[in-house]
């Protein structure tokens, strides 16, 4: 009877040995079993970098950040004195060419003509006093009444009256006719490169009143009103939440043949892990790095990294920049 009862604990304990290295195996099994890799992708937006042509100082802010925006609205206004400054300079440059081009298509004042008529007529009237006192004193010089030295002064005399004469023509015709075709066209030309500059001037005003390209949110805003900033300096950026497109960073032996147009699906944490489908719109090499792993025990080889990115099929409502997204594998 004592044998039999030894025989029966000695069954006893070999079946719990048993399954202690059971238990600790399947335990060992559960612990050691390669968990399933998780791919975790973050969100992404467009975004716009507000910043202007001219610096300045901040004039004044009229959005705050989380606001949103619709493009051509106002953002931000900009002092620039310097801007200000050009635009008089530019102003009175472009007075004094229309000034000078009135003044070469219009011609002379009835008053400035009337004088040149004037001296015109004087000296007429003295070339005709000397051509008569160069005939009389040449028939007297031929009769050999007078010397020769009071015939070549009269003769002088006379020819000075002519270019006298021809001279006050000439200012008359050009008083009468205006500016030659040359300067008119060259005022012309001063009118046109004062228009260019103020032209471009008033461009640097639009500059001073900053707008939003598109229709977002203002996710950051860099200086504070009042403050000095560059020519092309960031003032603030808009982020278009309907442009919005997920990134992920998958090793090359986990994309299983995926293509541009395979539609996957996703849950978002951050909207109570709610399921979506994306459509892969773009994939390539990450060259900046390389995740190695041993594919083999003999041989191995570096599994590069590929960007991936996609798109929603349908608009996600709440979706933010940076946001996470996890694959769901089927």
């Amino acid at each position: 009877m004592e044998r039999i009862k030894k025989s029966y604990n000695l069954v006893i304990g070999i079946i719990a040995l048993i399954a202690i290295v059971l238990a600790v195996s399947f335990a060992g099994y559960i612990v050691s079993r390669p968990k399933p890799m998780l791919i975790q992708g973050e969100a992404e937006a467009t975004e716009y970098r507000i910043s202007g042509k001219v610096p300045g100082r901040i004039e004044m802010f009229l959005v705050s950040e989380g606001d949103f925006v619709h493009k051509g609205d106002t953002l931000v206004e900009i002092d620039s004195p310097e801007v200000k400054a050009k635009l008089a300079q530019a102003n009175a440059v472009k007075s004094m060419a229309e000034a000078q081009k009135n003044k070469a298509l219009t011609g002379a004042r009835k008053e400035q003509i009337a004088a040149a008529y004037e001296l015109w007529q004087q000296a007429k009237v003295q070339e005709d006093i000397m051509k008569k006192s160069y005939e009389r004193m040449k028939r007297l010089y031929d009769q050999q009444v007078v010397a020769a030295q009071k015939f070549d002064e009269i003769e002088a005399k006379y020819k000075a009256a002519q270019a006298t004469c021809r001279a006050a023509k000439s200012q008359y015709d050009m008083a009468v006719n205006g500016a030659r075709k040359e300067d008119k066209e060259s005022a012309i030309a001063l009118v046109d490169q004062a228009n260019a500059a103020l032209m471009e001037v008033n461009s640097y005003l639009g500059e001073l009143f900053l707008t939003s390209p598109a229709d977002g949110v203002i996710s950051a805003r860099y200086p504070k009103a009042g403050e000095l900033v560059g020519q092309g300096a960031p003032i603030m950026t808009v982020t278009d939440l309907d442009d919005v497109w997920f990134t992920f960073n998958i090793r090359e032996d986990m994309l299983k043949g995926l293509r541009t147009g395979d539609e996957m699906t996703v849950r978002i944490p951050a909207l109570n892990d709610a399921r979506y489908t994306l459509k892969v719109n773009y994939i390539s090499v990450r060259e900046s790095y390389a995740t190695w792993r041993a594919a083999k025990e003999y041989g191995q080889y570096d599994a590069k990294t590929f960007e991936v990115r996609a798109v929603p099929v349908k608009k996600i409502d709440g979706i933010r920049p940076g946001m996470s997204a996890i694959v769901i594998s089927e």
